[in-house]
């Protein structure tokens, strides 16, 4: 016996060799520091393991260790990410059912703390309150502080406080390269890292990821400046992967949610599977039919003619087979636009007529809804619902601005979605070129330049002109894509001051804004890549963890500097979208090229020109292509040029809404891609 302990004292030693044995301590205590001080919550698992087995263990600490066992083994191995989230809700606390006394309860502390943390993350009604999220802040922050105190080789207890863990990449310094480039590569790879993780380490046989479907299912929005902007193999077989899944699933048998919950919610699945399928395989016949039949949905189920006569939502609750009834309930809302993204996508990749109508008819009931004043609301302002069957301004509330439809209540409050419905009306005039869909988001952009610089702020009354003036950033996005549209500089100071570091360098030349954004985001995926992957338990709050340490309420005080990451920013710089992908993507290219080792930078769009900026960071050339969006039908030239010489050249027809042209990019050098009609 006593031969096998000394050789399990070697295996320990050699295995785990973060802290140096000490002599001091008996081989439960040196394996419990050991755990504690580990970074790793798998080898953590393994050393309580060993510990579990070591000879002669008292029959009170076998005890606790099998109860820290089963708890570290599902953080490890389990599919449910946040398992513990029902007991943290009520308590704010996990319960481990250790002593304080026990040698392996300061183990807790730190689970304890992650798990009071992911939840306020995720939790709307905690996170919107300050009051409340500086209560939990505090109670998170304790936890951390302990498991500092009990062991403080612990980096992931250390970054909770505060310090940041430097993302180091091994990559050669290119001489040649602009400053925007290695700002954007950095940002493009930073999340190509986090997401080759995920289906990496996450991805289950299933295609889920561990947070739930309705969860899971977002994480491709922010996968998009890689997703829809380049094309990684990998990348894209884990998207496909999980949205075959998760049409697959029971619940979605009939192409959309079978269970009665509100829109937001329901939407999720149908929409965040199909969208970037949509993005990924246009021509696809299986995903044209599941984005038709959401237009299928809503025209023979979902909607019906309103009193006034316009097509409307009969209620915000609603399935594959059934509306809900409940009065309360019946209100078309912003965000019943999730529920038709897919044929809003399809409409836009293929002109569709038929679905053409359907979507521009229920736009024209919001273009008359937001014309009218009514029940309080000023005119030219979009409602925050229409009652059904009326199709009067709000629920049944009398605050036109909250329709108290759902029990979240900050959910459906003015402006709620607003961005998803004013993109949409932007997307049918797009396609219609009938100005009238254009009415709603000009009203509100003369109101919101109005009341710029006045002070009435949260002084104003609410559902006011002036209060809704306050809380118009969401036109930032649309009024963007409305520039490059129109041509319109009208609404150009609502821009942040500006136009978006994108759109100015578009308009202006001026790249400083921008080369200063995208520094910002390198500098997002410069710290904590762990915060990021394995410390992540709610799949929807992926890149959040930044918030944190941002606010008047923190977490901590940061030791490094803090910025969250920008997809949107990477996404456009990519793509020349001046605005997001989710309700309207207006991007110009998708680069047929994985998204590593390059920096793309789209600085010219238009009905009959692209113009980019390329530069490959490898040793050697790159073969690859590009799919063009917005070119009208024609004959174009292109031509790939360093300096003023042309590399190659060649031309092409445009006769439909995706274009195909392939190219050899040199290696270290500052390309110029530019497409012009003949």
């Amino acid at each position: 016996m006593k031969r096998t302990f000394c050789a399990m004292m070697v295996v320990f030693l050699v295995t785990t060799p973060r802290v140096a044995w000490s002599g001091a301590l008996l081989p439960h205590e040196e394996l419990i520091q050991r755990a504690g001080n580990t970074d790793s919550d798998a080898e953590r698992l393994a050393l309580l393991k060993q510990l579990r087995s070591l000879p002669g263990l008292p029959a009170a600490l076998a005890a606790d260790a099998d109860k820290l066992i089963a708890f570290v083994d599902k953080w490890v191995e389990g599919k449910n990410l946040h398992f513990y989230s029902r007991d943290v809700s009520k308590k704010r606390d996990v319960d481990f059912g250790i002593a304080a006394s026990s040698p392996l309860y300061p183990l807790t502390y730190l689970y304890r703390g992650r798990a009071v943390l992911t939840l306020v993350l995720q939790s709307g009604n905690i996170w919107s309150y300050s009051d409340r999220r500086r209560e939990w802040f505090e109670t998170a922050r304790g936890f951390f502080e302990k498991t500092h105190e009990a062991f403080p080789e612990n980096r992931i207890a250390r970054m909770y406080l505060g310090e940041g863990i430097l993302w180091t990449r091994d990559w050669e310094p290119v001489a040649a390269a602009p400053e925007w480039a290695v700002r954007q590569r950095r940002g493009l790879e930073g999340l190509a890292d986090i997401i080759q993780w995920w289906l990496d380490n996450r991805q289950q046989e299933n295609g889920a990821f561990g947070g739930g479907w309705g969860d899971d299912c977002e994480m491709w929005r922010w996968w998009a400046p890689v997703l829809v902007g380049f094309d990684d193999p990998a990348i894209r077989r884990g998207q496909t992967r999980f949205s075959e899944a998760l049409m697959s699933q029971p619940h979605m048998a009939g192409g959309y949610m079978s269970g009665m919950t509100d829109v937001e919610h329901s939407a999720e699945d149908s929409t965040d599977a199909i969208l970037p399928m949509m993005h990924l395989q246009p021509d696809n016949p299986v995903w044209q039919r599941r984005a038709l039949r959401l237009a299928q949905l809503m025209e023979t189920l979902w909607t019906g003619r309103n009193q006034r006569g316009f097509l409307q939502f009969k209620s915000t609750y609603f399935n594959i087979d059934r509306v809900h009834e409940d009065p309360q309930k019946a209100c078309d809302t912003p965000y019943h636009v999730r529920a038709v993204l897919p044929a809003l996508l399809y409409w836009l990749r293929t002109g569709d007529d038929q679905v053409g109508r359907l979507l521009s008819d229920w736009m024209s009931t919001w273009v008359d809804a937001a014309a009218r004043s009514e029940n309080g609301k000023p005119a030219g302002v979009l409602p925050a619902a229409l009652h059904w069957p009326e199709g009067t301004i709000g629920g049944l509330s009398r605050a036109w601005w909250d329709p108290q439809n759902h029990g979240e209540p900050t959910l459906y409050q003015w402006p709620s979605a607003m961005g998803g419905l004013t993109d949409a009306l932007l997307l049918t005039y797009h396609l219609t070129r009938d100005e009238k869909y254009l009415a709603p988001i000009r009203s509100m952009a003369r109101i919101a330049l109005q009341h710029s610089g006045k002070s009435a702020g949260g002084k104003a009354v609410p559902g006011s002109e002036a209060w809704c003036a306050g809380r118009m950033g969401f036109l930032r996005g649309t009024l963007a894509k409305y520039r490059v549209l129109t041509g319109d500089d009208a609404f150009d100071c609502l821009l942040s001051g500006g136009p978006s570091p994108v759109l100015n360098m578009q308009l202006t030349g001026d790249r400083g804004p921008l080369v200063t954004a995208l520094g910002d985001a390198a500098l997002a995926f410069s710290y904590n890549f762990a915060r990021y992957t394995g410390e992540v338990r709610y799949t929807d709050r992926v890149l959040r963890f930044p918030a944190v340490f941002q606010g008047d309420v923190r977490l901590a005080e940061p030791k490094f500097p803090v910025r969250s990451p920008d997809p949107e920013l990477l996404y456009s710089t990519a793509t020349g979208d001046p605005g997001g992908s989710g309700s309207f993507p207006l991007n110009a290219v998708r680069w047929l090229t994985p998204p590593r080792e390059i920096a793309a930078l789209v600085t010219n769009t238009g009905p009959q020109r692209l113009e980019a900026e390329l530069f490959h960071f490898g040793p050697t050339p790159r073969p690859m292509g590009a799919e063009l969006y917005l070119l009208q039908p024609g004959q174009y030239r292109w031509i790939l040029a360093a300096g003023a010489q042309t590399l190659q050249e060649g031309a092409v027809t445009v006769s439909g809404p995706r274009t195909q042209i392939e190219f050899e990019l040199p290696a270290r050098q500052v390309c110029r891609l530019t497409l012009l009609t003949k």
